[in-house]
């Protein structure tokens, strides 16, 4: 199975924030149907470290998260972000070799 994966991990205690900016720029993104958009989204909550977060994104093809990441509004979501973060984020991109579900 082609596919790729991009996992930001990133800490903040302002989690609802950074939600809400998120569903804001994804419903604009969904209302405006233009480019690439990711297939599916997990975000994850790391038990051991509390405020730390990861954001499982999964697209088509590494291209297509490129022209995601490249898009003016996806810049603007990111900058927006950070502004709610307690740091960088850390950004794992992966290409997909198998994927199963039972």
């Amino acid at each position: 199975m082609a596919g790729f994966v991009q996992i930001i991990e990133f800490q903040t205690s302002r989690y609802d924030e950074v939600k809400q900016l998120a569903d804001d720029y994804r419903d604009k993104r969904t209302a405006e149907a233009r480019g690439p958009m990711p297939l599916r989204s997990t975000v994850t909550q790391d038990r051991k470290r509390p405020g730390v977060y990861l954001n499982i994104v999964e697209f088509e093809s590494y291209e297509a998260a490129m022209e995601n990441s490249n898009r003016p509004d996806t810049n603007d979501f990111s900058q927006q972000m950070m502004t709610l973060c307690d740091g960088a984020p850390r950004f794992y991109d992966l290409d997909v070799l198998e994927s199963w579900t039972v």
